[in-house]
């Protein structure tokens, strides 16, 4: 396969979008992006997921490895082999939504069939983003209810439990200041997303550096962090290797949705050259710097308070400054809202409008989705949230691997616009108008091998 070919473009025009209108595909969100609307840099693209790299759960599952007992660096290792194998995959997986400018639910009738394509497209766009969309409200909420207070502490006596919700009036004051929150940025879409990303990126940098010399410091030295080993070590029987499949598979686990829905952000690339020098820059710095502020300020906190802390948040809520932990929580926050828009807002909108194209655009479905993950109520599905989010990485992860192998393998890197917008009011049939029985036994066979 030519370098060349793989990265040339091969933008919809004017002539043809227009024809695709005619054919019934009138929802502006369904179809091929043209050149003139194509925004995204790669300036942006390596700011796009920065900040969804340095938030609260992924800094749980460092301390989570820790507690394992194994020196840091291995930890740092297998975080940086983990960044690597994302990178490539999301790069990959993007090419068809930056060279022909077509939304997901569109790669998903390329390779599954019209008909097929909406039981995946569910599991990610439905299931899997509103699921986590409410989960990831709540952690935030947790963080923005310690924060107020630490300003305010009368605010965490305030008001009872309320039964019927299963939680106190303190975070669902925070939940609904969250939810809003994250709303608004969702609605926004992704004009207000590259504009968030592009100042948050530089500030994590430097408040986490920051937090990184201060650990060192408190520590008594780099050495010190890299020596460490847990005091209260989780019961386990992993050798060396087995240990760093989990932990290269931790960081693939946390990217299974976004690189099967990747296309939902490469189809506003401005050229597939763009996107693959983003997104690889952004994977690998910004997890180089994430694989060493989150060991050293969990190891540097633990070693400071004598104490095993694996939760960034309860290592900020120690401290004794007000501005500091306004500051660094304030961060940690923005990064939650820049992950949840990122990961899951965009792609249920997304999903939302291909499941019901007549009734749905991206703003409806952005408040949809935020209304059916408020329904849920997130604080109690919290407790069996595990094996359910396990189970839907296993599933999302074969539709990866079918989507990429069906483009670069069955297409040879060739998708027929014209047959997957084909005329919804013809009587002739369209390779892509039912569904692709053997896409559907290779993601069968990929889940249960």
């Amino acid at each position: 396969m030519q370098i060349s070919k793989l990265l040339q473009d091969e933008p919809v025009d004017s002539k043809n979008l227009e024809c695709y209108r005619e054919r019934g595909y009138t929802n502006e969100d369904l179809l091929p992006k043209p050149q003139e609307k194509r925004t995204m840099s790669a300036l942006n693209f390596c700011t796009l997921w920065m900040q969804s790299v340095h938030n609260i759960p992924n800094y749980a599952a460092v301390g989570a490895f820790l507690l394992m007992g194994y020196s840091p660096i291995y930890v740092m290792i297998g975080i940086m082999l983990g960044a690597i194998l994302t990178a490539i995959v999301m790069v990959a997986n993007g090419v068809v939504g930056s060279k022909y400018g077509i939304p997901f639910s569109m790669h998903l009738r390329a390779t599954y069939g019209k008909a097929g394509a909406q039981l995946p497209g569910f599991l990610r766009g439905v299931v899997a983003a509103i699921c986590w969309y409410g989960i990831q409200t709540y952690i935030g909420a947790k963080a923005l209810e310690i924060l107020v207070g630490k300003i305010c502490p009368e605010f965490l006596t305030f008001g009872n439990k309320i039964p019927f919700v299963g939680s106190h009036i303190p975070i669902i004051i925070s939940f609904a200041i969250f939810w809003l929150l994250n709303l608004a940025i969702g609605l926004g879409g992704g004009k207000t997303l590259n504009k968030l990303t592009v100042v948050l990126s530089p500030l994590i940098y430097v408040v986490f550096g920051c937090m990184s010399v201060w650990a060192i410091s408190c520590a008594g030295g780099l050495s010190a962090i890299m020596q460490y080993h847990a005091t209260v070590q989780a019961p386990t029987n992993y050798g060396l290797g087995l240990f760093m499949m989990m932990v290269v598979n931790s960081v693939l686990g946390v990217w299974a949705a976004p690189a099967v829905s990747i296309a939902d952000f490469t189809q506003n690339a401005k050229s597939t050259m763009a996107q693959l020098k983003g997104q690889i820059a952004s994977f690998l710095l910004s997890y180089a710097l994430f694989a060493f502020t989150s060991v050293v300020i969990l190891v540097g906190g633990s070693l400071f308070y004598h104490e095993t802390i694996t939760d960034v948040l309860v290592i900020i809520n120690k401290w004794d400054n007000l501005p500091a932990i306004a500051i660094a929580t304030g961060l940690l926050l923005l990064t939650t809202v820049c992950t949840n828009a990122t990961g899951n807002i965009v792609p249920a909108a997304y999903q939302l409008t291909a499941l019901a194209p007549r009734f749905v655009n991206y703003k409806r479905g952005v408040v949809i989705a935020a209304l059916v993950s408020t329904v849920l109520m997130p604080w109690k599905f919290m407790a069996n949230i595990t094996g359910f989010l396990n189970l839907i990485g296993m599933l999302l992860g074969p539709i990866a691997g079918v989507l990429l192998a069906d483009y670069y393998v069955v297409k040879h890197t060739h998708i027929d616009l014209d047959q997957i917008y084909y005329d919804t009011n013809s009587s002739s049939k369209s390779a892509y108008s039912g569904t692709n029985w053997i896409s559907y036994t290779s993601t069968i066979l990929g889940l249960l091998f």
